[in-house]
């Protein structure tokens, strides 16, 4: 039996085809729309990475792999009607790959007892799963990236940022603002000034915003942002002259994609990362060998070692170590969605393991629990080199500020269960 990739139409019933296989792992992806520039790439990774195991190694656990791809064009209507066409299908794990879609699947997939994995995005408080039972947002989350971001700043600055500004330029939507209060409560803590630029979808125009930047001079700008308005930022940024080694972007607007229009004036510009760069792993020989030389690939075969290609295979090896783990818990190999959440609640990444996957020093170890569903934060800082064409590490995995962020978590989490009349806890 073989994986079926099939893009499903919104409007219209599954075709009829042969047999679902007995793991079903749903991609909504968007190859479309504004922000497909990024969202190709992620779902190549994510794709390639399943069609391997089924290719080489028969699958996971004896069991075939079936991925169904819905297109969502980045819209939250539409990531909610793929949810709703797919997950009858025996649907084991959403990655939304969208916070305003996350935001909405929350509630759904908890009553039809699926998971969510928000990896790196979503809400952020959902890393408390003695509230949030079924969603995942392991290994980093949004807050983890603000805090990684000031962390690196006052290592620049002797730590000492008293009397400096810092400006967000964000993207205007729930994803853009989830670092806003993180910033707030770190700026008190450290004696920064901070400035609120917001962006408005797709975020083409920004004269604005860098104007303002340009008359008051912060000393650093921090970006949430995501598909062109990446692009257009780095630009404006050019534009007046703001030193790229004083901009930094969350993991979203760290791409190839993002700095390579400003060409080699984008040099020195840095984004957040929680997991390793470029194409030097095993595990993209074996790619190449059973899924591009095949004629297998998602897409062209020309995104391997991108960043956003090495996040959605990321996204795939992790679901793919979680159903393994459910299916050693529960010692069936044909798992249920319900096993699924036994399987990520128990999931341990260890560096033993990333190396027997391929993947030596890809990414932090971490380890999940019932009160932990997001990871330790650890975040890496990686630099754009224009002249190689090629981001690079230039600071450890390093821990976010959990002094300031667990109150926060407890804070908004308490919250949510307080809103939905959840009894929080774990058993």
């Amino acid at each position: 039996m073989k994986m079926k990739l099939a893009t499903l139409a919104l409007s219209a019933v599954m075709a009829a085809g042969p047999a679902l296989a007995d793991l079903t792992f749903p991609s909504l992806s968007y190859r479309t729309g504004p922000y497909a520039a990024n969202g190709i790439p992620f779902a190549d990774g994510y794709a390639d990475y399943f069609t391997l195991l089924n290719e080489r190694d028969g699958g996971i656990g004896g069991e075939k792999i079936n991925m169904i791809e819905c297109e969502t064009g980045y819209n939250t209507e539409k990531g909610v009607e793929c949810y709703e066409s797919t997950k009858g299908e025996g649907s084991l794990v959403y990655q939304p790959l969208s916070t305003g879609i996350t935001y909405q699947l929350i509630p759904k997939a908890t009553a039809d007892g699926i998971a969510v994995h928000s990896m790196g995005y979503g809400r952020t408080s959902a890393k408390n799963g003695g509230v949030f039972s079924n969603v995942f947002n392991y290994p980093a989350n949004y807050w983890d990236g603000a805090s990684v971001a000031i962390k690196h700043l006052l290592d620049l600055n002797s730590g000492d940022l008293s009397g400096k500004t810092v400006a967000l330029v964000y993207h205007n939507s729930a994803y853009g603002k989830e670092p806003i209060r993180t910033l707030e409560e770190l700026a008190k803590k450290h004696g920064y000034n901070l400035t609120l630029l917001p962006v408005d979808h797709p975020g083409q125009e920004q004269k604005s915003q860098w104007l303002q930047i340009r008359r008051e001079k912060p000393d650093y700008v921090i970006m949430y942002g995501w598909g062109v308005m990446n692009q257009v930022a780095i630009q404006e940024a050019v534009n007046i002259r703001f030193p790229m080694e004083n901009f930094i972007g969350i993991w979203w607007s760290g791409s190839e994609n993002d700095v390579k229009p400003a060409g080699a004036k984008a040099n020195g510009y840095k984004a957040l990362t929680f997991h390793n760069v470029g194409s030097d792993y095993p595990v993209f020989d074996d790619i190449q060998k059973y899924v591009v030389d095949t004629g297998k690939a998602a897409g062209a075969g020309d995104q391997i070692g991108t960043a956003l290609y090495n996040r959605g295979l990321y996204a795939a090896m992790l679901a793919a170590e979680a159903a393994k783990t459910a299916q050693a818990m529960t010692g069936k190999s044909a798992i249920t969605p319900a096993d699924m959440i036994v399987g990520m609640e128990n999931l341990e990444i260890t560096e033993e393991k990333m190396a027997a996957l391929g993947l030596p020093g890809f990414g932090p170890e971490f380890k999940v629990s019932c009160e932990n569903h997001g990871g330790d934060g650890m975040v890496a800082v990686a630099q754009w080199d224009a002249a190689k064409g090629e981001w690079g590490l230039i600071t450890e995995f390093v821990q976010s500020d959990q002094d300031v962020l667990q109150p926060l978590i407890d804070e908004d989490s308490s919250a949510y269960a307080k809103e939905n009349n959840i009894t929080a806890g774990c058993n």
